[in-house]
């Protein structure tokens, strides 16, 4: 579904990112992982269109879409939540979400007319999906920050993404609220059929979750593979992990 090849992008002369390559197949959860200054969140901007790659191809269902406006990345299948939640804060959770349902339908411009009432059914759905029924009249400024970044994840599936990109899904979560997340994601790969790659801190998470994982360093892809071969190879535990005694 996925094919990103050696991709580049510096920033006055400091390469964020350089040579990264990730494959990702239709259904499968794939993680990328890495140091602090890894290039994973670059890599996911240059993905998503927020950035333009200096070089490399990103293909996504066969077509090369580096250099894409973030909108048309967006309806051509791509989903994306952000390390930072991104949320219409003084809006309600029921609002949110429909803004994006709407913008799906190519409705964006009919939010004060009758047609936005076609949208609440799929709206309610989503919300029902995610456990946010009994939110949707919250203003979402007023939730709590593990609620916001289930709101965010409910706005990127209102435009019905096949591949579903979560930076830092579970950041600056509670235990209690890692754990939700982490069933949250596999009932989106499970039931929906999303296709999911994110970047996160929480190794217990990754190897619990990921059907393949790769790994980068100073911008570059160490590995990609399944968890047990990525956990035993030696340039990750000396790279990234600090030595082979640490283990993951």
């Amino acid at each position: 579904m996925l094919l990103v090849e050696n991709l580049q992008k510096s920033f006055d002369g400091f390469m964020a990112v350089s040579d990264a390559r990730l494959e990702v197949e239709k259904g499968e959860v794939v993680a990328v992982i890495g140091p602090n200054g890894a290039g994973k969140t670059t890599l996911f901007n240059l993905i998503t269109g927020q950035l333009r790659a200096d070089g490399g191809r990103i293909l996504f269902k066969g077509e090369n879409i580096a250099g894409l406006s973030p909108y048309l990345i967006c309806r051509k299948g791509i989903g994306r939540s952000f390390q930072v939640v991104n949320i219409f804060s003084r809006l309600t959770v029921f609002e949110n979400v429909r803004v994006a349902v709407m913008s799906c339908n190519k409705r964006t411009f009919s939010l004060f007319s009758k047609a936005k009432e076609t949208s609440v059914y799929e709206t309610g759905e989503i919300l029902k999906s995610l456990g946010l029924t009994e939110k949707a009249d919250r203003i979402s400024g007023s939730l709590s920050h593990g609620d916001q970044k289930v709101l965010e994840i409910a706005i990127a599936l209102g435009n019905r993404p096949e591949l579903l990109i979560l930076d830092e899904p579970t950041a600056g979560m509670s235990p209690e609220e890692t754990r939700d997340t982490l069933e949250l994601m596999k009932l989106l790969s499970r039931e929906r059929g999303i296709t999911i790659l994110f970047c996160e801190h929480d190794m217990e998470l990754v190897f619990s979750i990921a059907n393949r994982i790769m790994v980068m360093q100073r911008g570059r892809t160490i590995i990609q593979g399944e968890p047990d071969v990525v956990r035993n190879d030696t340039h990750v535990q000396e790279a990234y992990l600090g030595g082979a005694d640490e283990g993951i």
